[in-house]
């Protein structure tokens, strides 16, 4: 498969995502000017679960001097980003880790970097391994260093009212989208797991997410909680819409 077939698949990729994630590019946007203006851009950065490449190829795109490590377990979404991001050559670098794995980036032997960013992916992990995992970021960082996060903080029962309006707003976009005719999740990695180039992915990653339990919502005064214990000075939201979050964690 060509990269720019990649290239597609990752764009669909995009269009898929978007149906769940109302403004997307904005919450992306506010991610990459909070990263500028702590660090510039010259820098070394780490993409925690990175997925197809969505957030490293946004970095990518708008600093020409910057350096991605990507991590994630996903084999099938690892290798769309390989090919999708393969004319960047040695600015990105593409890791297999499990972030659930309290060593995962101890084993990293690349430059420490300045920032460690994530977009749409830590909701996958229990409360206990986000715990070490941000232990882990707090310590790899240099001080000065910066931690964002882009993904939605569920309300609990201490905000009905706005959860309701979450829900129904999702509910909306969602039914938007398919209207537009763009794929669900599920449709989406039917299809692309089909892909001559891709089907030989498909038993790995189902065996490795066999069996792995979901995990609670959790709200954003727990994302702040657990940074400041982990070790960050100062954290907190720098982009909202509804229950759709940017935080920040400054060591």
């Amino acid at each position: 498969m060509s990269s720019l077939s990649f290239s597609s698949l990752l764009t669909s990729w995009d269009q898929q995502q978007g149906a769940y994630i109302a403004e997307r590019e904005a919450r992306f946007n506010a991610q990459l000017d909070v990263l500028e203006l702590s660090v510039g851009q010259d820098f070394q950065v780490l993409d925690l679960a990175c997925g197809p490449g969505s957030l490293s190829l946004r970095i990518l795109q708008r600093f020409p001097q910057a350096r991605v490590t990507a991590v994630d377990l996903d084999p099938l979404l690892l290798a769309i980003a390989r090919g999708a991001l393969a004319q960047y050559g040695d600015r990105i670098r593409i890791i297999q880790a499990d972030l659930a794995d309290p060593a995962c980036l101890s084993s990293l032997d690349d430059p420490a970097p300045q920032a460690v960013v994530s977009s749409t992916a830590l909701h996958w992990l229990m409360p206990e391994h986000l715990g070490v995992l941000y232990r882990n970021i707090a310590e790899l960082l240099p001080d000065g260093g910066i931690f964002l996060n882009a993904d939605h903080q569920r309300y609990d029962h201490r905000h009905l009212r706005s959860k309701a309006l979450a829900e129904r707003h999702d509910e909306q976009t969602q039914q938007r989208a398919w209207q537009n005719g763009v794929e669900d999740w599920d449709r989406w990695f039917a299809k692309v797991q089909q892909l001559p180039e891709l089907a030989q992915y498909r038993q790995a990653r189902e065996n490795l997410f066999a069996g792995r339990p979901i995990p609670p919502a959790t709200a954003l005064d727990f994302q702040v909680a657990s940074l400041i214990q982990a070790g960050f000075t100062e954290a907190g939201p720098v982009w909202q819409l509804l229950d759709d979050y940017v935080i920040a964690g400054w060591k």
